[in-house]
């Protein structure tokens, strides 16, 4: 066959693949919009079947947020945590992650905890704690996309030398994006027997340990606040909703 006979007939396979290629990823696309939208009906059901009691959240004085990050302890009544506690510990099998010098711990996804943690992510929608960090940032916040790369997740720190170093979560939205992190498990040798692995934030060029004992909710601004965790020693346990 002469050659350029040949080079035809490789670029018409090549243009064909090329069809069948944006053919299957348009299905797939199809395919991954049904499921997102199943996910938000079921978000939305659970929103309205399992309100949680969120006792004087609604009501509690505001800290300070000059620095974009403010810290509130004891958030939840202590039956509604203890739930939550619950449905956390049940999901105590996650999935490692492991990124050489910046972080290894393990993690429980949004889709995951659509199927087993309702009160998780009744939590996460409630309109009170919207209300509530709305009034503290001083502008409307409402939840993530369901389909956001990092809208709800369990982290899990239950290695040895599980931790996050140093780093700014990405804003992949329009306008301002804000982190919250309730500290659900934090057990360990250190000082009031919790864990050593400690959410550190740089303001001005020093470093602040954030106190995290479980029940302790912060909110930051994570695209503007340099922060880390620091690793986990043997036989300790940290496990937070972000």
């Amino acid at each position: 066959m002469p050659k350029g006979a040949r080079f035809a007939v490789i670029a018409e396979m090549m243009i064909g693949a090329g069809a069948a290629t944006v053919g299957g990823v348009a299905y797939t696309r199809r395919r991954r919009a049904r499921l997102y939208r199943g996910l938000a009906d079921r978000v939305a059901s659970i929103t309205s079947n399992h309100a949680l009691d969120m006792g004087s959240a609604q009501r509690r004085p505001l800290p300070d947020f000059a620095d974009r990050l403010a810290i509130m302890p004891d958030f939840l009544p202590p039956h509604t945590f203890a739930a939550l506690r619950a449905e956390a510990e049940r999901l105590a099998n996650p999935e490692r992650n492991y990124v050489p010098v910046h972080k290894k711990g393990g993690t429980v996804a949004y889709e995951t905890l659509i199927d087993s943690a309702p009160g998780i992510v009744s939590f996460y929608h409630s309109a009170v704690l919207l209300g509530l960090v709305s009034r503290l940032v001083s502008v409307w916040v409402g939840p993530t996309p369901i389909n956001g790369q990092s809208s709800l997740s369990l982290l899990f720190y239950n290695k040895p030398g599980d931790h996050i170093g140093w780093h700014y979560d990405h804003n992949f939205y329009r306008g301002r994006h804000f982190t919250l992190l309730l500290a659900i498990v934090k057990t360990g040798q250190a000082a009031h027997g919790l864990s050593h692995a400690a959410l550190e934030a740089r303001f001005g060029g020093r470093e602040t340990g954030i106190s995290t004992a479980p029940n302790t909710l912060v909110v930051f601004e994570g695209a503007l606040v340099h922060h880390q965790v620091t690793p986990i020693h043997q036989g300790e346990r940290r496990i937070c909703s972000a």
